[in-house]
């Protein structure tokens, strides 16, 4: 993909994910216990080779659309600046190197599922781990917090696996 097409493509689906968010999914609670948080699809979704201040800015940009419509006052920004800090390390930590980073993204077509279930599950963990335990913010409900963090998380999981099979089928 030309780099004018791949910019095109993240634009939109940085907007298209930010309103799914907003509109469908945070009107999604299941047992007041599973919140799931797909907008982050995006961040893991980013070309290896964006830039380290780039991730940081458009983490920074996605929190702050998903804060602003769910005034939740930078909650979602320290989650997805604490994910997009994390990537390069979880990137690198699960590689053999860069010649095992098959395409320009991550994905489970090029890399397979038991690369992009550790890249994946890592990273989602982080993400829900900053925004459940800033949101609580006390160690009485540690356990609640940590059980509610998992449970989203999977589900978060879920839609993410469902989305990589639904809209990029791999090639037998």
């Amino acid at each position: 993909m030309t780099t004018s097409k791949v910019v095109l493509y993240n634009v939109l689906r940085f907007f298209v994910l930010i309103l799914l968010q907003v509109l469908i999914l945070n009107n999604i609670y299941l047992g007041g216990l599973i919140n799931p948080y797909f907008y982050i699809y995006f961040i893991l979704l980013l070309p290896y080779e964006t830039p380290g201040g780039l991730l940081l800015v458009l983490s920074f940009l996605l929190g702050a659309g998903i804060d602003i419509f769910t005034n939740t006052l930078g909650l979602n920004i320290s989650a997805c600046l604490a994910m997009a800090f994390a990537r390069p390390h979880i990137i690198r930590w699960i590689s053999s190197g860069p010649d095992s980073l098959i395409g320009d993204s991550p994905s489970l077509k090029n890399q397979g599922l038991k690369w992009f279930l550790y890249y994946s599950i890592s990273l989602i963990l982080i993400h829900h781990g900053v925004l459940f335990y800033l949101e609580t913010f006390r160690f009485t409900e540690f356990f609640t917090t940590f059980f509610r963090m998992v449970l989203s998380g999977a589900f978060t999981l879920l839609l993410v696996l469902i989305s990589e099979y639904l809209l990029y089928p791999r090639d037998n």
